[in-house]
């Protein structure tokens, strides 16, 4: 038969075995679920996609005056046409332009790190391809916004776009993202938390006010999105001038919203105009 330990030794040794058991720290979540967390995004990705799907529907809809309206329009454009409507916004208001690249350059720059796709190390080659990596976005954006804007509203987006992308670092360096985010041990340096706290402040206000804001603004100043021209409308047997919304080119006219009959009209000999101004804006009544 087995040996009965004393009552003394075995008491002990329970003792010893609830406290390891109280003093064991809790399992640290594994690479993968990091990962996956920062992977789900926050703000930013939900205000773009709103702004992408729901603004240019309510540009729509209110400078051609109803719903009814806003559905024959999109039925003439095509779905295919429909991000035609946002970047007709983003070149008509160029703040918003320069807001929503900087946005979107910072929540792109995101969505790659945690894929793990932007290299960390001390290391001579991580640190350069870091920096071609967090420079070469913006760069790109404020070229683009130069092109159809204008050098200094370029200018401006890249120069904000690169210091929302260094946001992003200082979140991993100082445990806002990443592994050191579930690290209780580690404490980075007062002033990079209260920068990490800034710039976390200063994104979410660009993305969850500002962008909104702007996106509603311009949706509702009553400029048309894309050219007006005028043109030459046949009605059975008769042919009158008429202003259009270009919804799309076919041939040597256009399919565009005729704005003196309310209704989709295909015209020809068309001319630009100067104004894009089909009604008050909203805040005007």
């Amino acid at each position: 038969m087995p040996k009965q330990r004393p009552d003394g030794n075995q008491d002990h040794e329970d003792d010893r075995a609830e406290h390891a058991h109280h003093g064991r720290e809790p399992e640290r979540p594994s690479q993968h679920e990091i990962t996956e967390a920062d992977r789900k995004g926050g703000p930013g990705h939900t205000v773009l996609l709103a702004v992408a799907l729901a603004i240019p529907a309510v540009k729509v809809a209110y400078t051609l005056g109803g719903g009814g309206a806003a559905t024959d329009a999109l039925m003439g454009m095509g779905p295919g046409n429909w991000w035609d409507v946002l970047l007709g916004m983003v070149l008509t208001t160029p703040l918003l332009g320069c807001v929503l690249g900087g946005v979107a350059s910072r929540v792109v720059f995101a969505l790659f790190a945690a894929r793990g796709a932007v290299p960390w190390g001390d290391d001579p080659a991580a640190r350069l391809r870091r920096a071609g990596l967090t420079v070469l976005n913006p760069v790109a954006t404020g070229v683009v916004v130069a092109c159809f804007i204008g050098p200094w509203w370029g200018l401006g987006t890249a120069v904000a776009a690169y210091l929302l992308r260094r946001g992003v670092v200082i979140e991993y360096r100082t445990g806002r993202r990443g592994r050191r985010h579930h690290d209780p041990h580690f404490s980075p340096p007062g002033w990079q938390r209260r920068l990490a706290t800034g710039e976390q402040v200063v994104a979410l206000t660009l993305s969850v006010v500002v962008l909104p804001l702007l996106g509603v603004v311009s949706a509702l100043d009553g400029q048309a999105w894309t050219s007006v021209v005028r043109c030459q409308v046949a009605d059975g047997g008769r042919v009158y001038s008429a202003r259009l919304i270009e919804l799309q080119r076919q041939g040597n006219g256009v399919v565009g919203w005729n704005l003196d009959r309310a209704e989709v009209s295909n015209g020809a000999g068309c001319a630009g105009l100067e104004s894009r101004t089909v009604r008050g804006p909203w805040w005007r009544g």
